[in-house]
């Protein structure tokens, strides 16, 4: 029972952070050019992509993962980045703990669904959507 609280209050704080991020006015991100039709897009940056691979088997973890590292990625701006996905790196990390354990595994659905609720507040100011 001690480790789902930790991790709500890591994820509290994370979002805390997030949230000052949120209400300080961003610089708009420059445009990137266009892709010319001989030319593939630039592959996504590792970290996140390894931030998604590595689920939890807890649907409500998994799916928050999943859209907080899309949002970072398309719609934070570059400057904020690292620090966000800082922030989510560390509740995976202490998630990915909890989850080792029964007991830690059935308190991170509820934790999770509580850093949904607070990312769905947080992060609108980015026009992401939870």
């Amino acid at each position: 029972m001690r480790m789902p609280l930790l991790s709500a209050v890591a994820v509290v704080a994370l979002l805390a952070a997030c949230q000052k991020k949120a209400e300080a006015p961003a610089a708009p991100a420059p445009a990137a050019p266009a892709p010319s039709a001989a030319t593939e897009p630039a592959a996504e940056p590792a970290a996140p992509a390894a931030a998604v691979a590595a689920g939890f088997g807890v649907t409500e973890c998994d799916t928050y993962i999943q859209k907080l590292t899309e949002c970072i990625d398309t719609k934070v701006p570059e400057a904020a980045r690292e620090q966000m996905r800082a922030g989510l790196e560390a509740s995976r990390s202490s998630w990915q703990l909890a989850a080792s354990t029964p007991e830690g595994k059935a308190g991170l659905a509820a934790a999770c669904t509580q850093a949904t609720d607070a990312a769905r507040t947080s992060m609108a100011a980015y026009g992401c959507a939870f």
